[in-house]
């Protein structure tokens, strides 16, 4: 789960323009990553789908990042047929949309049972009041991750944390190991998740709070 960027529009009419002809096509779903980022199948083709204009806590954050994931994982069983609305393609190649179950925006079903931020860095192309008065919502009846005491670190600075430690990271873990580990050689997801909390963060290449992602 990591930043979009998404280019500016250059006039607020090709904005618009680029709204009402973002393609939408039908997929299945075929795992869900975290709680803003699911592999479909369309046919024989999968795409890895970061959901647009909002940001859920990373999976390997302490707090509410396996809750996020848990949650999208109830609206988007495996299997599940959706509707890909897409708006960009980000720096690491997975397309950003919004994903519609039947008539529900998953997007704003996720900001408005608490389980993702809106990323008002990246909230062009959605319907910024929606959002905006999912989000509010959410936080006046402290739903989800606004039920936390104290609050929570907001995942954009946690990545933006992360990245400043692992200049400074050792090849062993928190724990102190100095063992090292390949994707290939560890077998599962789950495990591979395990080993990203525990301080293996070079399993993380692209930094989006997820290790070994082939492995899903």
């Amino acid at each position: 789960m990591l930043f979009y960027p998404i280019k500016k529009f250059l006039l607020p009419f090709l904005s618009i323009s680029f709204i009402w002809a973002a393609p939408s096509y039908a997929a299945s779903v075929l795992s869900v990553g975290d709680g803003d980022t699911i592999t479909i199948t369309n046919g024989a083709q999968k795409t890895k789908v970061r959901l647009a204009c909002i940001d859920a806590p990373e999976t390997s954050q302490a707090t509410y990042g396996m809750e996020s994931r848990q949650a999208l994982q109830k609206l988007l069983p495996i299997g599940s047929e959706v509707t890909v609305r897409t708006k960009a393609t980000d720096r690491y190649g997975r397309t950003v949309g919004e994903i519609l179950k039947g008539s529900t925006n998953i997007n704003q079903q996720q900001v408005a049972s608490g389980n993702a931020f809106v990323y008002w860095q990246y909230i062009s192309g959605c319907d910024r009041q929606t959002y905006s008065r999912l989000e509010n919502d959410a936080r006046l009846r402290k739903l989800g991750l606004w039920s936390v005491p104290g609050g929570i670190q907001r995942p954009w600075d946690y990545r933006r944390g992360r990245k400043g430690s692992s200049s400074t990271y050792s090849s062993g873990s928190s724990s102190g190991s100095s063992a090292k580990y390949r994707c290939k050689e560890i077998g599962s997801w789950d495990k591979a998740q395990v080993l990203l909390k525990q301080g293996h963060t070079y399993l993380d290449r692209d930094g989006d709070g997820e290790a070994c992602e082939f492995l899903m």
